[in-house]
């Protein structure tokens, strides 16, 4: 829920310490006004949390659907700690907009947990683009967020 209290963690906690991460971005190009300010805000919470830019992989597909198939293609590559999918889908006047959220979202869940790698799942679902504008940068800092905090979880439990 957007505004929502997150139990947010300190930059300062380990769990948030990225300085030996490698992420890997996959960013939608459809909309890309939002996945354009999404991926600003993940990368620069990325910087911020300690990972280098040398250690983040930003690649774009055009749209939804095609995020999980990049999103696979590093994950075979075994050298990500932790994956981040970006993407906005706004509802319109079909079913296609069930059908494209419903499936690049289960699609994102699968390669995570055939993978045992994190991906921060920010595809946006939206009823408008006021909605998407509104989450933007927030959604892109907390891809970044969990992308850290769980590549550092997974580690701890190894």
């Amino acid at each position: 829920m957007f505004g929502a209290d997150k139990g947010n963690v300190e930059n300062t906690d380990n769990r948030m310490n990225g300085k030996k991460l490698k992420i890997g971005i996959v960013q939608a190009r459809f909309n890309a006004e939002i996945t354009d300010a999404l991926a600003q805000a993940c990368k620069a919470e990325l910087l911020v949390l300690g990972v280098s830019e040398r250690d983040i992989d930003h690649v774009t597909v055009p749209g939804a659907l095609e995020v999980a198939v990049a999103l696979q293609a590093m994950a075979e590559k075994s050298r990500y700690d932790a994956l981040v999918a970006l993407g906005c889908i706004i509802r319109g006047e079909t079913y296609h907009f069930e059908l494209v959220a419903n499936e690049s979202g289960a699609s994102v869940s699968r390669i995570a947990l055939d993978y045992q790698l994190p991906i921060a799942n920010a595809i946006l679902t939206t009823e408008n683009m006021a909605q998407a504008i509104a989450r933007q940068v927030e959604k892109g800092r907390d891809a970044a967020r969990v992308a850290v905090e769980m590549a550092n979880l997974l580690e701890s439990l190894q």
